[in-house]
């Protein structure tokens, strides 16, 4: 289930081609729009039904939170109240508490037994823990915030720097919030080489760069992308969530871990009950951070 929109819109071709769940898993998309862009989300279910995906079963297009809802493994939480010119983020986190009680409470009574929940709209931690407050009944377990982007994002900024491919990186860790205060951490990232594994920090050698300027790139990536498109990040969010899901369910690979925003457990004397980026890995659909 997900909520149309720019990232929406580039994130259910994705599903539905086997990005997020695999090769092998048909989907039945459940899409939740706002009621004024109702014609527009019927323009997207057209789309999906004139490409033909062999994997997507069905398709439901609604502004009915309960019908998008009902019977869910998984949902997307793309859709929240956008900031505009002069508001400060408290007067948006007004506006999205609303927004997130009426999605949690309808995930909390129609959604399948043990759904598990990705948000990905700003301020994406925040929105988890209102999720989460007004859903008690979703273990917290199943309820994460996406930092899978940012991740990503110091990936593809280490793989240029060295010229490598982006699959011969990983370990990179994301700590705390999606947004600029994120802490970006190279100090166990990896580089696959035909000598074997290297350290990051070995391989670039520039440590003012690695503790300077690639730090700031990955906290301000998503203001650089907004002052390049005028528009926020759609494509590579969109491509985060799959990541994030598909590790979540089928797993990470052995010797790899990834960021998620997940429920603190007090883990690096962070204070438990926040949602916050930790580095984790997966497996049997379980999530465990990575000590």
């Amino acid at each position: 289930m997900l909520i149309a929109g720019q990232i929406g819109y580039a994130l259910v071709p994705m599903i539905a081609r086997g990005v997020m769940l695999g090769p092998d898993q048909p989907v039945i998309l459940h899409m939740l729009d706002i009621p004024p862009a109702a014609e527009s989300l019927n323009g997207v279910k057209m789309e999906l039904v004139d490409a033909a995906f062999p994997l997507l079963k069905g398709v439901v297009a609604t502004t009915d939170v309960v019908e998008a809802c009902t019977g869910v493994n998984i949902a997307v939480m793309v859709g929240g109240f956008p900031r505009k010119e002069g508001m400060e983020r408290k007067d948006v986190m007004s506006k999205n508490v609303s927004i997130y009680k009426s999605q949690a409470s309808a995930l909390e009574k129609h959604a399948a037994a043990n759904c598990k929940v990705l948000v990905v709209a700003n301020p994406a931690n925040t929105n988890a823990l209102i999720l989460k407050e007004y859903a008690p009944s979703i273990p917290e377990k199943n309820i994460s915030a996406l930092t899978r982007l940012d991740h990503n994002r110091a990936l593809g900024q280490i793989s240029e720097r060295l010229n490598v491919q982006v699959s011969d990186v990983k370990n990179v860790i994301i700590w705390g919030n999606h947004s600029s205060t994120q802490y970006p951490d190279v100090n166990h990232a990896t580089v696959n080489t035909p000598a074997g594994e290297k350290p990051v920090r070995e391989l670039v050698s520039d440590d003012a760069w690695l503790n300077g300027e690639f730090i700031s790139t990955v906290q301000q990536r998503g203001a650089a992308i907004i002052k390049a498109r005028k528009l926020s990040s759609a494509l590579s969010a969109a491509s985060a969530a799959c990541d994030h899901i598909r590790d979540w369910v089928l797993g990470t690979p052995q010797g790899t871990f990834v960021s998620m925003g997940v429920y603190s457990d007090g883990s690096y004397n962070v204070p438990a009950g926040l949602i916050y980026s930790f580095p984790v890995t997966t497996s049997n659909g379980e999530w465990k951070i990575v000590q």
